[in-house]
């Protein structure tokens, strides 16, 4: 007999509930951080068509300009906490109680 999986999904959110949230988070601090004022500039590239349909539907934006600022933004956010804990030198001492 085969055994029921629980669903892993919020009962309460939609499938478009959690990207909606998640770009409107990084624009908020974005926004916070000053890196949506001043004037607007211009980029131009070329990107693969399957790259920016799968990252309209992962993140539910439709526009081409919301999406390129969405991902900079992501990007100017981003934190260096694999850098810092890579450029980490040394191991915990043997005298420090870790409480196991």
């Amino acid at each position: 007999m085969p055994i029921a999986r629980k669903s892993t999904k919020h009962p309460r959110s939609s499938g478009s509930e959690i990207p909606r949230r998640r770009h409107q988070v990084i624009i908020e601090t974005a926004q916070r951080a000053g890196l949506l004022s001043g004037e607007n500039g211009r980029i131009a590239g070329r990107v693969r068509e399957t790259l920016i349909q799968t990252a309209k539907e992962r993140s539910g934006i439709t526009s081409d300009t919301e999406l390129l600022e969405y991902a900079l933004a992501k990007v100017a956010l981003e934190d260096d906490f694999g850098p810092k804990i890579l450029a980490r030198k040394g191991r915990v001492s043997k005298d420090v109680d870790l409480e196991f």
